[in-house]
């Protein structure tokens, strides 16, 4: 799969929408049929062009939120009030729309579903994409490897998988789900951003050794990541992917 995943990203691929769900009311799911997809692993992302009919043409880069293997590839958008590509893949795509594709691209930010080590999620805001990814990776897969997830989200209702992560929550195999929400908390929760003692409530200790992928905004992922530093995890475990300005994804 790794060679298939290297090969599939020199050249572009059509594919073509299946299905639409909206996540939240500014984030969708698209779901393609991509005839001859080479395969991808959990945490590796896509280039989207957009082509308009003058021949001006916009790509970005986006995560791949399924599970390898599925009936479908998945990719959640989330709009960006002054973007280019965002608006018209969560507004304007419809089903039987073509979409091309490059990739899978990405061969550092992944996680091996065969590892037993305890794995920690860290995401900020759309960057649970590919973490849902390693998530729904898991459980198709059976693996026994204990997640922690801490999602920090402006709010409830700005929360991607909202359902399928109190599921994965609620089903008692293995995965725990923790949030830090940053504007407006539920009755009885105060807001704030993820801090130490978050960390220390939600995550790993760092005697346990844990795989560590943390995803969102730069700042948020560099401020993260310091924050587990200091808590004694290990800086060559720490797997980082932002987006952003000064980042790859948007």
């Amino acid at each position: 799969m790794a060679r298939a995943a290297v090969l599939g990203r020199l050249s572009w691929q059509a594919g073509t929408v299946t299905a639409l769900r909206d996540e939240t009311p500014t984030a969708r799911t698209i779901i393609l049929d991509v005839p001859g997809w080479a395969g991808h692993l959990p945490g590796q992302h896509v280039d989207v062009r957009l082509t308009a009919a003058d021949g001006y043409s916009a790509q970005r880069s986006y995560s791949i939120a399924s599970a390898p293997g599925g009936p479908g590839l998945e990719l959640t958008v989330q709009a960006l009030p002054d973007g280019e590509v965002s608006p018209y893949l969560t507004g304007t795509l419809a089903v039987g729309d073509p979409l091309e594709l490059r990739g899978p691209i990405g061969g550092w930010f992944v996680w091996d579903p065969a590892s037993p080590a305890p794995v920690l999620l860290v995401a900020g805001g759309s960057g649970v994409v590919p973490l849902m990814a390693m998530i729904r990776t898991r459980a198709r897969a059976r693996a026994a490897a204990p997640f922690r997830l801490l999602y920090s989200a402006r709010d409830p209702g700005s929360v991607l998988y909202a359902g399928e992560l109190e599921r994965c929550a609620q089903a008692g195999d293995g995965i725990e789900v923790a949030y830090a929400y940053t504007r407006s908390a539920p009755p009885g929760l105060r807001t704030g951003r993820i801090s130490a003692v978050v960390l220390a409530a939600g995550g790993w200790p760092a005697a346990r050794a844990p795989a560590v992928f943390v995803c969102g905004p730069t700042g948020f992922v560099e401020a993260a990541a310091g924050l587990l530093v200091d808590a004694g995890h290990d800086p060559a475990v720490i797997k980082t992917e932002r987006f952003g300005p000064s980042g790859g994804q948007q």
